[in-house]
């Protein structure tokens, strides 16, 4: 697990599944869904995830996305092989080393384990949102 995530500030719900991996981790609760990278975590309010579809990587040969932002960086590699999932939100919050701040909209792509969706997807069906 990579040293630079940040604690979670607090969790709506009851915890259902935690998984971190080197560079990206997933919690679901009950009420929100977190996904963290070094530096910053981005909570998504369940109620607010509009879906998740599959994202079909398959025409990829590989993408690397590097933000520098206030001295941190944030990256992202995208490869075949590897299960993608595309998120939309209607609104999220960042929760970074300089605060807290909310985002309107975002889209966001990710690895889902197939353990871990299958506990987003009860989650969520708490909330009559069906993930595909």
């Amino acid at each position: 697990m990579n040293s630079d995530f940040i604690s979670i500030k607090s969790l709506e719900g009851d915890l259902k599944m935690s998984h971190k991996k080197k560079d990206y981790g997933l919690t679901i609760s009950t009420k929100e869904l977190i996904l963290h990278k070094p530096h910053v975590n981005y909570y998504f309010k369940l109620e607010n995830i509009f879906s998740i579809v599959p994202y079909d990587n398959k025409a990829l040969k590989a993408i690397s996305f590097v933000n520098f932002r206030l001295g941190n960086q944030e990256s992202t590699h995208l490869s075949p092989g590897s299960e993608q999932f595309r998120i939309y939100v209607q609104a999220a919050t960042v929760h970074n080393r300089s605060g807290v701040f909310e985002l309107g909209p975002t889209d966001v792509i990710i690895p889902i384990h197939p353990s871990m969706l299958k506990a987003i997807s009860e989650c969520m069906q708490r909330t009559g949102i069906t993930i595909f």
